[in-house]
Formats: C-alpha cells, structure tokens, sequence
C-alpha cells in the first residue's frame, strides 16, 4: 500500500486528543511501521543550541525527527496510591510535578529510601495487566511496567522489542517492599521529615500469586523521579525517564512518546536558511548524539541528504554518529561535502560475537553489518573513528577479544578508535542486573564490587583497562583520540583516571582536532554508544 494513501489528518483541528501540534501537514499511518504515526510539520527551526554547561566539544545539533518508536512506557492505574515524604499516600494521577516522593538510591551498597523530586507527570491508554500478592494488594500495570524484585527489575509480562524475552514477573516472585529498605536517607540533616513506611507482617506477603490480562486498553498514569522510581502501593516501582521533551512539540510525554514520531519535513530547506544568516559562525554542528538521524524513517523520508548539503554549501563543519547502516546510502553526499568542509563520522561497535550480540543489543545491525559500514566510508575517503563500548567486564574485556574486535576494526580501516568501559547510570543498572542475573549469575557478585560506587566502574579496573588497551591500539595502528570522551569543560575523568585530550577516536570529528586544552567527559553523554 502507498505511503501516500495512509493520510490520518490534515491539520490539527482533526486529531480528536491530541493538543494542537505547530506547523502539522499531514499525519500517516501504514503497516510498515505497525501502531506508529508520523506527524509532518514544517518547522520553524531546526538548529539547537546545546547549553552552556553541557561538556560536549560542539555546540550546536540537528534533529530532523522527534520521538521513538522503540521506547517503554511504565505506567500504573492511576489510583495506584503513592508514598509522599511525609508518610500519606496520594494517588498517582494526583501526584504533581514538583511533589517529594519517596524513591530508592544506593548509599554503601544497600539500597536505601530518599526524598526525590517528581520531575514530570503524564497519562496514556495501554493494555493493562492486574499483578497479585499474597497480602491481597493488587497492582494494575501495563505489560512493560517494572518492579524491583531480589533479582533486579523485572516488566509485568515478558513481551520485549523484535521479538524477544525480557525478565518478567513469575508466581512465587517476591516484590521489594518499602518496609524492607533501609530509611537512614531520611534523618541525615536538612532532610524532609518523612513516617516511616507500614510493616508487612503477612508471611511472604509480597509474592505473587497471580499476573492476570485485563483485556483491552485502560487509563493507566506515570511519573519522572529523580531517583528513577517510586513507591506505588508500598512496593518499589520503576519509573519512565525523562521523556517530557516530546512535550516542547505539544505532544504528551506518554503515549505519544512512543506512539507519535514527528518528523521535521523541511528540515534541510530551514537549516538552509539559518545557516546562511550572517550571524552564523560556522560551528561544528553534531547529529547523532541525542537521537540516530539514520533510524529506519530515515529510509522513507530521506531527509539526512539535504541536511548534509545545506552543512557542506554553508561552510559548516559536522559529525554523524550512528549505528545505522542506512549511512552508507549517503556516502556520495557525504564525499562531497567533505571536499569543502572538514567532517567527522563516528560508528559504534563494542563486539564480534554475534548470539551476545544478539542477546545484548537486539534490534542493532549487526556487528558484521556495522564493520562493512565502517569499511564502505573509509572507501569512500572519509575519516571514521570507532567507539568501542561498552566493554562488559567479565563478557567482553578479555585481551583475546579486545584483540579480535580492534584487529576487525584496524582491518575494516578505521581512522582511529576510542574504548569505554560499561556504564551503568540508574534505570540501566537494574536492567543489566536483571540481565546478568539471567544469562550469568555467576558475574552478579564481581559487578557489585566493580560497580560499588555508583554509576562507573571502580578505578583500579579502568587502570587496568587502559594499560592492556594501550599496546593493542598502538598495535592495530588505532591510538589517536585517546581512551575516555572529551568536551568543551573540565567534567569527570578518562577511562585511566586521567584527566587530559578528549578521548573522541580520530575520524569521528571534524577536523582540526579537539583542542589540547579541553578535558574527559563521561561516556553516557552520548545515548548512542
């Protein structure tokens, strides 16, 4: 069926919930993306600044399309009661933006009650699922929803992306209860008075006895913590992360989200027009570090094609950074605007095998796929730095895989490359847990200690890292760039605890290089690696 004949709307006075959403041409559905509308509009700019504070080495971004296909929503019935700072329960769907709610953090290796701010609060409709305990607490959930259990985090049914299983709940599971946690968090000085949570004295009562499909779609409610969870109905729950920017488009930050990509039709005629303001100084300008411009639309509505030729005939130095294959389409837009103005292209890849490969990053092209590509632009003349991350302690950081994969890499022809060790900011580290403790128990015991301190790997393994990586970069020929991420600002530290160049592979950005004068920083500011 035509693309064209899937029209939804023509304007936003026809779509019957939604707010109205700025510059809308058309909205179209089809099969090819199953459940999914795309929203055309003509927007008015398309050039983002980045802020101030932020350590990136650019300055500005272009993202031509808004939104996932691919994302999770957590939500709960929105009469789910909600833990407060001050011991009440208040329903989520009356939870407010701004309210203190009780969420969970880490403090000396146990995990422990906190205050934490709610930073965003929304709506949906979805499928929903009713979980039982034992105690006669029930909880309404959507399928994707995830509490905490002693083996991490696990969703409410084990449906997951293309196809494959995630950690889900099973009878006889038993949820964390607030009551069990620690609340120390609470007395440290300057702190919010809060009532401690509610014993549980039912005997295993926060096992499941039963996980039971209500049929159909349901008024189901989420929030943003802080913390990254909550407690809901006195059970530790997982919460949705920042997903408000779809909000700025007047969009919700719910459904839509996942549901309602928008798609910047104009894209490259506005870029156009604001590069060639006089005012335009003719920084670098990234593309790929918040959202793949070569995500699977990309194919249909081709926009990466006129965006490079507005960069490249505006004298505009850029970056991509994909794990896309769909690149290699623009190779010939690419090679030219290289020959007027300096371009940096940086793919991602952190293994050669393809079952981990398949169980660590489903729905990726695969690492063969992405060594072509690497090969494909570097045949095409252009520099291409590799990211190899994350390195998974225990699963991929043994000399003899490192070996292979930067030999692959070295091969395929790469101008440089950079290696980061995993890291595991909250959200992804329960996942990860939940993984680990599935596919290797065995591992659980060795990431705690690495991971002990929070969010990165302890320091004597990065030491360690760097000085076994070190001689295979040079080996291999792959040594500019360094090991860690850099920016404009001082911010963190290198894989080898050093502070020093920015650690981007050579070939990932523009040249000149980054300036000598700049620092590390963390590897997580790029969502793509």
């Amino acid at each position: 069926m035509r693309w064209d004949e899937q029209k939804v709307a023509g304007g936003p006075q026809e779509l019957p919930g939604m707010p109205a959403l700025k510059g809308l041409v058309r909205s179209v559905r089809t099969p090819e993306f199953a459940d999914i509308t795309f929203h055309e509009v003509r927007a008015r700019s398309v050039l983002n600044r980045v802020p101030g504070a932020s350590p990136m080495p650019f300055s500005w971004t272009v993202n031509p399309y808004r939104g996932c296909s691919h994302a999770c929503t957590y939500c709960l019935a929105p009469d789910t009661p909600v833990l407060m700072v001050d011991g009440t329960s208040v329903r989520l769907a009356d939870v407010r933006v701004g309210d203190l709610v009780v969420g969970t953090a880490m403090r000396g290796g146990v995990r422990s009650l906190v205050p934490t701010p709610v930073h965003d609060a929304w709506t949906t409709t979805k499928p929903a699922w009713r979980v039982r305990l034992v105690d006669g607490t029930t909880l309404v959930a959507s399928a994707d929803h995830r509490f905490l259990t002693p083996r991490g985090w696990v969703h409410v049914r084990p449906e997951g992306c293309a196809g494959t299983e995630r950690p889900h709940l099973r009878v006889g599971d038993v949820l964390v209860g607030a009551e069990t946690l620690a609340d120390e968090a609470f007395r440290r000085p300057g702190s919010p008075p809060v009532a401690p949570p509610p014993p549980n004295d039912a005997p295993g009562g926060r096992a499941v006895v039963a996980v039971e499909d209500l049929g159909g779609e349901r008024p189901l409610a989420d929030l943003t913590t802080g913390t990254g969870d909550f407690v809901a109905d006195g059970v530790i729950s997982h919460n949705c992360f920042a997903r408000n920017t779809h909000t700025y488009l007047d969009l919700d930050a719910g459904d839509d989200f996942d549901r309602q990509v928008v798609v910047k039709l104009n894209a490259p005629e506005v870029l156009a027009r604001e590069l060639r303001s006089p005012r335009w100084a003719r920084e670098h300008v990234a593309m790929g570090t918040n959202t793949d411009p070569y995500q699977r639309a990309e194919g249909r509505y081709a926009l990466m094609p006129g965006i490079i030729r507005a960069l490249g005939g505006t004298g505009t130095p850029f970056s991509i950074l994909t794990k896309g294959t769909l690149l290699a389409r623009d190779l010939p837009e690419l090679t030219a605007a290289a020959r007027d103005v300096p371009v940096g292209v940086g793919v991602s890849l952190a293994l050669l095998d393809p079952e981990l490969h398949r169980r660590v990053e489903p729905g990726t092209p695969t690492p063969r796929a992405r060594l072509d590509l690497v090969r494909r632009i570097r045949d095409a003349g252009l520099p291409c730095g590799v990211f190899v991350a994350p390195v998974l302690p225990g699963l991929t950081d043994t000399d003899e895989h490192l070996e292979a994969l930067l030999g692959e890499i070295a091969a395929a022809g790469a101008s440089g490359a950079s290696v980061l060790a995993l890291h595991l900011r909250p959200g992804t580290r329960e996942w990860f847990h939940a993984w680990l403790a599935r596919e290797h128990p065995e591992l659980l015991e060795r990431y705690a200690a690495l991971y002990r301190r929070g969010a990165y790997v302890d320091a004597a393994y990065r030491t360690d890292l760097a000085a076994r990586v070190r001689p295979l970069l040079e080996r291999h020929g792959l040594t500019g760039g360094g090991h860690a991420m850099g920016g404009r600002q001082g911010y963190g530290e290198g894989i080898d605890g050093r502070e020093g160049k920015g650690g981007w592979p050579d070939g990932s950005m523009p040249p000149p290089a980054v300036p000598e004068e700049v620092v590390t920083a963390p590897p997580e500011q790029l969502s793509l690696l």
